[in-house]
Parts: structure tokens; sequence; C-alpha cells
């Protein structure tokens, strides 16, 4: 058995979603993680929550276990922390039609909006700038505009990721599809562990809270 605090994750093996879908859950929370961004350019400041995503695949152990699922158009990895299930989905859709991968996924999971959580890049906010918000406007990200649009919902958790702004000549739509520079690519993998670290954390305390009308 591992020592005490130390997570556990489970690695599932490549089966069809809907196998696991239909097995009900005798105790503890589901929770949906998304990494929103386009796919293909995962490398760019705009897909940030994919990048740190793929951190949190590797945290749980689940890095080598990703399934593509058809029906959602996104590819799922899944795990355990603690006793509640982790569900992470990486969206095969551009960014502004996220939402559509992500309404689907948490339909066939069976979960409300309060338990879907999107990680995503936040623009002119100092690189490494972590917010963990539990609810509210888009802030101008389509992608969470197209979560909240497909969910009908603005409940969904986000942590937000930093990523500076653009400096005059260049416009805004060139920064946020362009890499890191090298100094930025520096930083990346301790924000992305302080990121993980955050939302890791949240995620236990708030499995383990007390409901108040039990």
């Amino acid at each position: 058995m591992p020592p005490p605090g130390v997570f556990q994750p489970m690695i599932w093996p490549s089966r069809p979603m809907h196998e696991y879908i239909l097995q009900p859950r005798t105790s503890g929370k589901r929770w949906l993680v998304v990494g929103l961004g386009d796919p293909g350019v995962a490398d760019t400041r705009h897909s940030v929550g994919m990048a740190l995503l793929a951190r949190l695949a590797q945290r749980l152990g689940v890095a080598e276990s990703w399934t593509r699922d058809a029906r959602c158009s996104a590819d799922l990895a899944r795990a355990s922390l603690a006793d509640a299930e982790v569900v992470l989905l990486r969206p095969r859709r551009p960014l502004h039609a996220n939402g559509r991968c992500v309404s689907r996924a948490a339909a066939m999971l069976g979960l409300a909006p309060d338990e879907v959580y999107l990680l995503h890049d936040q623009l002119d906010k100092p690189l490494g700038k972590l917010a963990l918000k539990l609810a509210g406007s888009p802030k101008g990200h389509e992608g969470v505009r197209s979560c909240i649009s497909c969910l009908n919902s603005s409940l969904m958790p986000r942590l937000r990721v930093g990523i500076g702004g653009a400096q005059p000549p260049e416009d805004v739509q060139t920064y946020l599809m362009s890499p890191f520079s090298p100094e930025e690519q520096e930083q990346l993998p301790q924000l992305l562990d302080r990121a993980a670290d955050l939302l890791l954390d949240h995620l236990q305390e708030r499995g383990q809270a007390v409901p108040l009308n039990p």
C-alpha cells in the first residue's frame, strides 16, 4: 500500500468508454476536467489548458491511458483521486466548439455543470498567475463561451492560467496562437505543477466536504 497522503491513481485499460459509464459508482464523487484549446496546436498560449491537462494526466498516472470516444469527439483518460473518480477530457473539436464535446461527455457521465472543471488561458494576466473560479462569465474566452452555451449554464468551475498579453505591434490573435517564448518555456513546467497542485488539492477538499443537506 502507498504511504498516507500519496495519490494512488487507477489506470483504466483501453476499453470502450460506455462499458465504464454504465457501471454505477458505489461511493465518492466523479469530476470531469477539461483542457480547453485547439487540437493539434497544444503548444500555443491559447491552448495552455491542454498543456495543464497533460500534466494532470502525468501526475495521476494515466498519461498513457487516453481513449478516443467518437460520441463526444474527445480523448478521455480516467483516474482515481482518494475516493473520487477524475475523468480527463481533451476535445477534438476547435476551441470555439469545445463546448459540444464537453456537454456530450457530461451527459454521458451524468454530471451537473458544477462537476465540470474547465482549464484555460487568461489573456492580459501575468504569466503564472492562477485563479480558481467556481462560476462566472467567459470573460471573452471563446472556449468557455462555447461550454456555457452548450451546457446552458455558467456554473462550471474553471482554473485560469495567466499567459501575459500582446505587445504592440503584435495583434492579440497572433499572440494567442503563438508558442511560448524560450524564456517562458523554462518557467512552464513549474507553472503547470503549481496549477496541478491547486486543482488536485481543491478536488480532494471538495470531495471530502460534508453536504449541507445529506
